[in-house]
């Protein structure tokens, strides 16, 4: 991809200013000074709280990536960072998560390490700050919205957290008898809810008030903050599907705590939590859904841990609904799925009609977790992620809202309905149908592998999205119906875009 000389020219003075920033130990981010306007900084659309703007203009956020914490992964194989980042974009899409995690092979870690083998939390390991700053500098230049997610606990359990700087026999600053933190910790078996917590996530003051732990904590999130904030391209999540047998004021405490920074530093940021439990419907989710003042949007993530396509749709309708009386932004920077065996994935095809889903339900980001429990950015995603592109260019996503209700004649998993009433709309089809193309009926469908979709009496244009093609198909126009009779041409994943043209 070819960029403008002036673009590589200022981005190449941003990590030259970056570098000598990072050489300085301790930044404050009150004291950060390159920064963008604050109005071109990512935030809710000002016109639809649903979905995001960027540089004044809404943005459908769209990802897949071959890993979750790419900062850490400056050689990502085959090609390298940037040309992965490359293909996304030339893919359609504009969206990564980036854990800050560390337990990869070739991963560094934020801290010093010292001759004896252990580190000094009180020192950085300033390699791992410049790929972080690389990273948000990549991204920037190519409009990728970078979502953050600051603390991931897989990073402590069993064998990570052998070699973890944050276990007290791997530093030099604390140890066991002066924190309250083990030497070692079990890996959490999701079905049993009574799993020992992990208890760096219990340091703070409303929980266990462990002073010494959380202010290293601290100066880690601030130094982070010190070269985020510097960037409007970033989204804050405070943990990675924290299960739940933690307290929620872990990330009450770590949300408040960033707002204040950013403030202090004249910034507005955005921040959400990632909870484990799939159902959206669960309690776990009021500690985000019931607290607009802590949590900016809504994380969706885990709902594509559902199998079952129909818990899938209504989990996003429930929260949808739950949000509409103050909206919110609703992101999905996991779905899981890929043909590796993981049974609580689904398959490859599961995870594209989680992805559309997502799409038709009026989420604002959707992104393929990466592999072996994703597709990653394989070809199946870039064609579902190009396909999404297509659509969204055609018909105005940031007016449009869930339409299922005018679908009649629909079986489970069938169709899903989404649009601007009145002026266009998506119906998309999961991947089964025995084709036939579509046709008009008064009264409702008339043959198997069909829906129909109610719409005002009018002049219509149907045209279909091959989705795993990513290639229109033909258009057909009809005049003065009250219902379009749909059926996808093919027994794959299709799209039938639907415009209004007049009476």
């Amino acid at each position: 991809m070819h960029y403008p000389d002036n673009i590589w020219t200022s981005g190449i003075f941003l990590l030259m200013l970056a570098t000598i920033l990072a050489c300085e130990s301790d930044r404050d981010p009150s004291e950060i000074d390159v920064q963008p306007a604050a109005a071109d900084y990512i935030q809710p659309f000002s016109l639809n709280p649903f979905y995001w703007q960027y540089k004044g203009e809404p943005v459908l956020l769209l990802g897949g990536t071959d890993q979750d914490n790419l900062f850490n992964h400056p050689k990502l194989p085959p090609a390298g960072l940037e040309d992965h980042l490359d293909l996304l974009v030339s893919s359609g899409g504009n969206y990564i998560r980036n854990t800050m995690s560390s337990r990869d092979e070739g991963n560094l870690w934020p801290f010093k390490q010292l001759e004896n083998g252990r580190y000094d939390l009180d020192q950085w390991n300033e390699e791992y700050w410049q790929r972080l700053e690389n990273l948000l500098h990549l991204t920037e230049v190519r409009d990728i919205i970078v979502q953050i997610e600051l603390w991931d606990p897989w990073d402590n359990y069993t064998e990570e957290w052998e070699d973890n700087p944050w276990n007290p026999k791997n530093n030099i600053n604390y140890s066991t008898d002066n924190t309250s933190l083990a030497t070692a910790y079990a890996r959490p078996q999701y079905s049993d809810r009574s799993s020992i917590p992990q208890d760096l996530f219990l340091t703070v003051p409303e929980l266990a008030n462990d002073s010494r732990v959380l202010s290293y904590q601290n100066r880690f999130i601030e130094k982070l903050l010190s070269y985020t904030l510097a960037h409007g391209h970033i989204l804050y999540c405070i943990t990675n599907e924290i299960h739940p047998h933690y307290s929620p004021e872990w990330g009450w405490y770590w949300a408040q705590f960033i707002k204040e920074k950013a403030a202090e530093a004249d910034r507005t940021i955005y921040v959400t939590e990632m909870y484990w439990l799939p159902d959206l419907q669960g309690d776990q989710h009021r500690a985000s859904v019931d607290y607009p003042e802590i949590y900016d949007y809504f994380e969706a993530s885990q709902n594509s841990a559902e199998l079952d396509p129909d818990d899938h749709w209504e989990n996003l309708m429930y929260i949808r609904e739950r949000l509409e009386p103050s909206p919110r932004p609703i992101n999905n920077t996991k779905n899981y799925g890929a043909d590796t065996g993981y049974p609580w994935t689904g398959t490859t095809q599961n995870v594209i009609e989680k992805f559309w889903r997502n799409i038709i339900a009026g989420a604002a980001s959707s992104r393929f977790h990466r592999p072996p429990a994703g597709l990653g950015l394989n070809e199946s995603a870039q064609h579902t992620l190009t396909s999404v592109r297509m659509l969204s260019d055609s018909l105005n996503v940031f007016r449009s809202v869930p339409l299922n209700e005018q679908l009649t004649d629909r079986t489970k998993n069938e169709a899903y309905a989404f649009g601007e009433p009145g002026v266009s709309y998506a119906v998309y089809f999961p991947g089964s149908g025995p084709g036939g193309g579509s046709s008009v009926s008064e009264s409702g469908s008339d043959g198997s592998g069909s829906v129909a979709f109610e719409v005002k009496s009018g002049n219509y244009r149907v045209t279909w999205l091959d989705i795993s093609n990513s290639r229109w198909g033909e258009t057909e126009s009809y005049s003065d119906v009250l219902t379009l009779v749909l059926e996808p041409p093919a027994s794959e994943n299709w799209v039938a875009w639907i415009k209004f043209t007049g009476r």
